[in-house]
């Protein structure tokens, strides 16, 4: 009888062990009358992932210890197998517990430990050395967690050699532009590579930054993909496997056009590396239920994977931390009408509120943009003109100021005192302020502290200016003609108006940057890929606009480091991926860094 496998791929929330545990019990349940031979769940998902230093609570740890084994004694006619923290003489890990007969029937212990761009597991978990191979009737299944699929060796190699036919990897795998593509082309070229079915889980949901994709995949020895779970969504994903039925590999696994991604070196602990057979009990007798046939999957564009990512992160990090309603500064520009579409599309337009707040320099144009916007998603907004506040301000500073000139001081005048307003909404009406600033801005410092980065959450920090426009016009695409003859959410002379901060007379973001066109490939070349200076000069980029940006980037690390978190879509986000010091008087020269 073939080996069925029920992959939950659930939203866990971090430190809420008991909400938890309820969302893993939901998940049995609704497996349990398919027959499953063995129910698995992600990585960590009884703590959350990534736990951080609420592993340094030893009560912490035991409490979690005790919801994995409160699950095998509600469920003692299931096999399970459950990401948890465990602690053994004295040591932390990372593990994958099985429970089976209502008891712990193995601990399989992370081998490989990620210490890389938003990973830290070092810090607290020590690597295992014991490659499980478990023996299930017969089928043989190798168990792993996560990073230990990626290396080109270790645990996945030495559990197919002690003669595995199904790998399994329980995951915790965070979502960048892309990433799904990348993934599934590692995981098929691992089923290849060794001639397995191979079965990975993924957490879905929103964390802080992050946010985990779910795209959860059960691979045939020949690299087709049996099942695919659903993006960004919760999902139960049941599937079949004969693995005594011989599906032989292209070319005995050569996969020419597979490039290994980056991995973490194990070559330190692979000598200790070795097989860990168990045996355990039979696997399910009798008759089943046929499981139901899925729609098939359509491999969504850049445009539509990002904007789901932008919501459901903003969605889990709103309702995770206990707000109900938003507000957002609408100032008519394109930055703050996405961020209103990302949030009515997340939270409902009754949970979205806006604010317009015109100073002197404030175009009709921008006034009415800010106003169709809100109609356009049914949002509330209201306007408060901050011209009599500002007036206030520099009557009042400019007897100290004397004869310096205040005309940045101005500027920035006008974004805090919004900033102010904003937060006032907040503490009166428990709104959570959700910040409009993109990425291109904040990585020259193109943003005022205490002003336009006031704010509780930053859903678009992660996103080039030029992604954003394409977000906007894919979602203006997806919903032309179904707001009642309300338009399209975004209008269109808010995506065609040269972008202003508007803060004195005829401004233009172009009079201070670089078109955004010329500014993002260089952003992108220093912070994603780390390129010197003289790379881009070779490619055709005028010296002086590279020299200013990466002295803009340099400059503004300080900046960065006081701005509220926002979802991380690119390979590498400022905040837990990139860490600079603020003080730091080295600057990239020709030749480096690298």
């Amino acid at each position: 009888m073939p080996l069925r496998l029920a992959l939950a791929q659930i939203d866990p929330t971090v430190g809420d062990l008991e909400g938890n545990l309820a969302l893993i019990q939901d998940a049995i349940d609704e497996a349990r009358p398919l027959g499953p031979d063995l129910i698995a769940f992600p990585e960590l998902v009884v703590t959350g992932y990534p736990p951080e230093d609420l592993l340094g609570y030893a009560r912490f740890v035991e409490n979690a210890e005790d919801v994995v084994d409160r699950i095998g004694r509600r469920n003692p006619d299931l096999r399970i197998l459950i990401g948890a923290p465990i602690r053994e003489g004295g040591e932390l890990y990372n593990a994958a517990i099985l429970l089976e007969g209502g008891r712990r029937a193995y601990v399989y212990k992370k081998c490989t430990l990620p210490n890389y761009g938003v990973f830290d597991e070092k810090r607290w978990f020590r690597p295992g050395r014991l490659c499980p191979v478990l023996s299930l009737g017969s089928c043989r299944i190798g168990l792993s967690i996560c990073e230990d699929v990626w290396t080109p060796r270790g645990v996945h190699e030495i559990e197919a050699r002690a003669g595995a036919r199904v790998l399994l990897n329980i995951s915790a795998s965070p979502y960048s532009a892309g990433k799904g593509a990348e993934r599934e082309a590692l995981l098929r070229h691992r089923a290849r590579q060794h001639g397995v079915y191979l079965a990975y889980l993924n957490l879905t949901g929103g964390q802080d930054e992050l946010v985990f994709d779910g795209q959860s995949l059960v691979v045939a020895p020949d690299g087709a993909v049996l099942a695919r779970g659903r993006m960004f969504e919760r999902d139960l994903l049941c599937v079949d496997i004969d693995p005594d039925v011989e599906i032989r590999p292209a070319a005995d696994g050569a996969d020419p056009g597979f490039v290994q991604p980056r991995y973490e070196e194990i070559d330190d602990i692979e000598a200790a590396l070795q097989a860990d057979s168990i045996e355990l009990g039979p696997a399910s007798a009798g008759s089943r239920p046929p499981l139901a046939s899925r729609p098939p999957w359509t491999i969504p564009s850049i445009e539509e994977e990002v904007y789901g990512a932008l919501v459901l992160g903003t969605r889990d990090y709103v309702r995770k931390n206990g707000f109900r309603e938003v507000v957002i500064g609408l100032s008519g520009g394109i930055d703050s009408a996405l961020t209103a579409a990302i949030a009515v599309d997340a939270l409902g337009a009754d949970s979205v509120h806006g604010l317009t707040m015109p100073s002197p320099y404030t175009s009709e144009t921008s006034l009415a943009g800010a106003v169709e916007v809100a109609k356009n998603l049914g949002i509330s907004i209201d306007r408060i003109p901050i011209g009599p506040i500002l007036s206030a301000y520099l009557e009042n500073l400019r007897g100290s100021f004397g004869k310096v000139p205040i005309g940045i001081t101005e500027e920035n005048l006008q974004a805090r005192i919004r900033g102010n307003i904003l937060m006032a909404f907040s503490n009166a009406r428990s709104w959570l302020v959700l910040t409009t600033g993109n990425k291109s801005e904040l990585a020259v410092g193109y943003c005022t502290l205490y002003g336009d980065m006031a704010g509780g959450f930053a859903v678009i920090k992660d996103v080039p200016k030029d992604l954003v426009y394409r977000l906007a016009r894919w979602r203006n695409a997806r919903d032309a003609g179904d707001r009642d003859g309300h338009g399209r959410p975004i209008p269109e002379d808010t995506l065609t108006r040269p972008p202003s901060a508007e803060l004195k007379p005829d401004q233009k973001d172009s009079d201070t940057l670089p078109p955004y066109p010329i500014l993002d490939p260089i952003l992108e070349a220093r912070i994603e890929r780390e390129e010197p200076p003289d790379a881009l000069i070779a490619r055709g980029f005028d010296p002086l606009i590279v020299q200013k940006v990466y002295a803009w980037i340099d400059g503004n690390e300080y900046k960065r480091r006081q701005a509220p978190p926002g979802i991380k879509i690119t390979p590498r986000a400022f905040g837990r991926d990139r860490r600079y010091p603020i003080t730091n008087r080295y600057r990239p020269g020709p030749g480096g860094p690298r």
